[in-house]
């Protein structure tokens, strides 16, 4: 009986010495859990947005590039770039004492003529006068009828002559409006009120217009600065999600991480196509508070996320927690281990992504999926995120 007990404990120590060698093997090769990020699942907002390709920039709302029509020398410049100026305000004249004497001939030569048309039309009032009376004593035998009828000729001559005076003097009138017409071509002014934000031309400097097909630079760059907008360029793969009146929020590159609240105004009814680029189409974004226009400067660069659609409280999680079809990696800290999950998304943008289902508000979601060693029911630790 002691030599069966003996050879049971040997087996038995045998036994125990196999699972302890196989232990330690175990415990050596395991491998070591993988380190992961995890971000709890939570109620938020999550927006469908779109954005654009390229920088935006900020417009005024009006902004005149003026050029005279005709060119010539610059003899007055009585504003300077920065100027606040008023609708009508001159801006710039040149030389035009021809101009200004050939108005002056033309307004001179049309008050002599109203002066000729006056003195015409009185005398064939006078001589009406003289030709009712013939015929009054022609009627008595008092005047022959050959008097009666040469008075009445001179009268009909007379009121002939008035009404061709008359026409001299619209004629006049018409040669004055070409002369002023002329006179205005070489004065500039300003179309509403602005700020000169730009001059190119000194005093006593020519300026000539613009060859056909050959841009020059205006004379006067005026600004409203009263009113601003955003053009930017969508993708055309977004555009026809884009409905005028969206809400949108717009961001400065000079104002930091301040946003303005804005909708779309105006989608281009076309597609630009440029060389090396993405076919993209211009939106006009309006931005809605009034006062943002107080520190803005026409040609800020911008940026914009147009607002398609809005959960304003339903679960969500990181988007770069999502693998390619929705699944992630559910993280279980009492098991130190992940999990892969496969879950149903609703609307989403690059921070957050709407969940569906599939997942609990608390549970927490493996965010460095791109990390090696992170499988379905690998051992993880977690890994606390440094600021």
């Amino acid at each position: 009986m002691s030599r069966r007990f003996h050879k049971t404990f040997s087996w038995a120590l045998l036994v125990i010495g196999i699972c302890a060698i196989a232990a330690i093997i175990w415990y050596v090769t395991r491998p070591d859990p993988v380190e992961v990020i995890v971000q709890p699942v939570e109620t938020g907002k999550v927006e469908k947005i779109v954005s654009n390709t390229r920088a935006g920039t900020v417009e005024a709302c009006r902004r005149a590039k003026l050029s005279p029509s005709i060119g010539g020398q610059i003899a007055r410049l009585p504003v300077r770039e920065g100027d606040s100026v008023a609708a009508g305000q001159l801006l710039l004249e040149l030389w035009n004492k021809d101009l200004v004497a050939q108005t002056a001939l033309a307004e001179s030569e049309a008050v002599t003529a109203a002066s000729r048309a006056k003195a015409a039309c009185l005398q064939a009032q006078e001589a009406w006068r003289e030709a009712n009376r013939l015929v009054k004593l022609r009627k008595t035998g008092a005047a022959s009828e050959e008097q009666a009828d040469k008075a009445e000729t001179r009268a009909r001559a007379s009121q002939a002559d008035c009404e061709a005076t008359k026409t001299s003097v619209e004629t006049r009138r018409a040669q004055v409006g070409v002369a002023k017409a002329n006179l205005d071509r070489t004065r500039l002014t300003a179309p509403f009120d602005g700020i000169i934000a730009q001059i190119n031309g000194e005093l006593n400097e020519f300026v000539t217009p613009s060859p056909i097909g050959v841009a020059t630079p205006p004379a006067v760059d005026i600004v409203d600065t009263s009113c601003f907008y955003l053009t930017a360029p969508i993708d055309e793969v977004d555009a026809a999600a884009i409905a005028v009146g969206l809400p949108a929020r717009i961001s400065l590159d000079a104002f930091g991480d301040r946003h303005f609240s804005g909708h779309i105004r105006r989608i281009a009814p076309f597609v630009l196509d440029r060389e090396k680029q993405a076919r993209t189409v211009d939106v006009e974004v309006d931005f809605t508070q009034p006062e943002d226009f107080k520190n803005l400067l026409a040609g800020y660069s911008a940026d914009v996320e147009i607002i398609l659609d809005s959960r304003p409280k339903t679960l969500r999680i990181p988007t770069h927690a999502i693998l390619d079809g929705n699944r992630v990696y559910v993280y279980q800290p009492e098991h130190q281990r992940i999990k892969e999950r496969k879950i149903q998304v609703g609307i989403s943008n690059w921070e957050y992504t709407e969940v569906i289902s599939g997942l609990t508000p608390g549970e927490l979601v493996v965010t460095n999926v791109d990390r090696a060693g992170i499988a379905d029911d690998a051992p993880a630790i977690e890994l606390k995120e440094t600021p």
